[in-house]
């Protein structure tokens, strides 16, 4: 079975209240090959909301208000799920603080990337999880 990050399903769950419908992954869920989990809504966090990113191991908005420990939580939330599901491999959206793979914002904003992976990327790949993105597929 694999994980897929919610947005990509098409589910309007994006920081912008939008989704990033992805043919691919839509054709994977139809067929009973994938399930798909938001970590940001398990943490109950709202959509749309601000933007986040990951600055100095902390999960901070454009506000500088702090979501980290919400969201290990919805992050351990979705593993939980991952693990029922005896998930060996995850699509996540690429970029993002949670589901980020290789490449994540800076931390401050700009637009710009550098090496990361979000927290849930990170968990899954500490549980033996294979994570790709979006554009790998």
């Amino acid at each position: 079975m694999i994980i897929v990050s919610a947005c990509l399903a098409g589910v309007n769950c994006r920081y912008d209240g939008k989704n990033s419908a992805n043919e691919k992954i839509i054709k994977l869920i139809k067929e009973g090959k994938a399930i798909l989990v938001c970590p940001e809504q398990l943490a109950g966090m709202t959509t749309p909301r601000e933007p986040i990113e990951i600055k100095n191991g902390k999960i901070i908005n454009k506000k500088g208000e702090d979501f980290t420990e919400k969201l290990i939580f919805g992050c351990s939330e979705a593993l939980k799920i991952a693990k029922l599901y005896c998930c060996e491999k995850a699509i996540l959206k690429s970029r993002s603080p949670t589901c980020g793979c290789g490449k994540i914002y800076d931390g401050i904003f700009t637009g710009k990337l550098i090496a990361g992976d979000g927290l849930f990327a990170k968990m899954l790949k500490e549980n033996d999880v294979e994570v790709i993105s979006e554009e790998e597929i």
